[in-house]
């Protein structure tokens, strides 16, 4: 039996089998690599670093590990299917409420610390259903990196993948870039020599997918699944290489350099495909529009689509295309951002600035960007500012919901800050949501927007088959 091309339910399945049956990566690798503890200690054997965090069964606990590591951190369960239950906190508060909920039950009432009291039935947790915190990366690249091994120990890189959304946004809700467009080939190499040694030490018969941040040249792993990944598909429309049909044979036995004999792989070389390739998330909040358009950690995405041209501003406004979300050729963008984010969002809104757009902004984003030289044609008044649950501010000004309301916003550029659903961001990306507005919620996401918008409008959009853009780069196969 095939476990490894079958997503997490079959891996899941596996240990309930008898060894011999299970074609491929063993099941006592698959739950290695899955048991946090035993993965852990695989990395520092490998000397490979990861982010600093440890395993806890209690608030306390959770709070000795914070206490080391620092915030922002990233709470999890084991054995956690599409980033299911993960948050990111950046407090005490936050750090609470995230246990409260992972051991079943709600966080304390009207916010604050809550007191020992709120947790002091953690049946939820236990020594078989721990809890992982580990320091969260802010403003890291996250990467995937999607290989097979053979039973000759050589290792194929099908494809290293950059994200766009920072580290946080779960792999499966996020844009990712074949080639990647920042990465340097020292980064690289590295991100490639480790995917070997890990495949090597979890004795990999078949596809692996790792995924990597990358932060001031620095990279960490986070996490390795010994199956194929959700980028499979994507990986092999971007490279023209049949990963799923390689991986197959490589299952039963076939070596690659026995696939390079028949014509099914080639060697990698100068000759690789020219193009970009942009895989998108397609989300599900047009139908949705009282879901806040939130990415995080927890996957929320329904289907996947790509781009390939031969820029990756281009590749990306295709794939945007293709996801239904719309890029405007001109108007107004529409800027509130958490303080954190300020300071890389000045490059996104000059970028806007400088295809023609005009720029409204919330008060304290409006006061950034003017004092770094961007120019924003209207302030607007947070919701919070209104007075009269929804009557014009004192000062005059509409407030962000209002403005998207009337037509006059044609993108919005929101990441979040605040707690909860009564939290100004929330309202704002709803508002986005149900008037069509197409809404970036990271930085980055603002920053390839404005990359697509620009190379759309200076190149033009055209049309080619996959046939022809891996025409003599790969044979074919039948």
């Amino acid at each position: 039996m095939i476990v490894g091309l079958g997503g997490q339910t079959p891996l899941k399945l596996a240990g309930r089998l008898p060894a011999e049956l299970v074609l491929g990566t063993s099941a006592a690798a698959i739950d290695l690599a899955e048991d946090r503890e035993q993965w852990s200690a695989l990395c520092v054997r490998l000397e490979i670093p990861q982010p600093a965090g440890g395993t806890v069964r209690s608030l306390a606990e959770a709070r000795a590990v914070v206490d080391r590591i620092g915030y922002p951190a990233l709470v999890r369960p084991s054995y956690v299917l599409g980033g299911r239950a993960m948050e990111i906190v950046y407090d005490d508060e936050g750090l609470e409420h995230a246990m409260a909920a992972l051991a079943g039950f709600d966080a304390p009432a009207g916010g604050g610390s809550g007191g020992a009291g709120s947790l002091g039935r953690e049946g939820g947790l236990s020594a078989e259903r721990p809890v992982l915190v580990d320091r969260f990366l802010e403003d890291a690249i996250e990467v995937d990196v999607d290989a097979i091994r053979d039973s000759a120990g050589e290792v194929l890189i099908g494809g290293v993948m950059e994200h766009v959304e920072e580290a946080g946004v779960h792999s499966g809700d996020s844009a990712c870039v074949i080639p990647p467009p920042t990465l340097d080939a020292a980064t690289i190499a590295v991100l490639e020599g480790y995917t070997r040694a890990i495949a090597d030490a979890l004795e990999v018969r078949g596809p692996i997918n790792v995924q990597y941040a990358v932060k001031q040249g620095q990279v960490f792993v986070i996490e390795a699944n010994p199956r194929a990944s959700r980028t499979v598909p994507f990986v092999a429309k971007a490279t023209g290489v049949p990963l799923a049909k390689v991986a197959a044979r490589v299952m039963v036995g076939t070596t690659l350099a026995e696939l390079r004999d028949e014509g099914l792989l080639r060697a990698p070389g100068p000759d690789r495909p020219g193009h970009v390739s942009v895989k998108e998330a397609v989300l599900p909040f047009d139908r949705f529009p009282d879901v806040d358009a939130l990415l995080g950690p927890e996957m929320r995405s329904t289907g996947e689509v790509m781009g390939i041209a031969t820029t990756f501003g281009l590749a990306f406004a295709k794939s945007q295309i293709a996801a239904g979300n719309r890029l405007p050729q001109g108007g107004s963008v529409f800027f509130s951002l958490a303080d954190r984010d300020k300071a890389a969002g000045v490059l996104a809104a000059r970028a806007f600035v400088d295809l023609g757009f005009t720029i409204a902004a919330t008060e304290g984003t409006a006061a950034h960007l003017e004092q770094h030289g961007v120019p924003v044609a209207v302030r607007v008044a947070k919701l919070s500012e209104v007075q009269g649950g929804g009557a014009a501010p004192a000062s005059g000004r509409a407030d962000a919901v209002a403005l998207i309301a009337s037509g006059k916003v044609q993108f919005v550029v929101n990441t979040p800050r605040g707690r909860g659903p009564r939290a100004d961001g929330a309202y704002i990306r709803r508002a986005a949501s149900a008037n069509g507005v197409t809404i970036a919620t990271t930085v980055a996401a603002a920053r390839a927007a404005a990359a697509g918008i620009a190379d759309w409008a200076r190149l033009g959009l055209s049309v080619k088959s996959l046939q022809e853009h891996h025409e003599g780069a790969w044979p074919r196969s039948t």
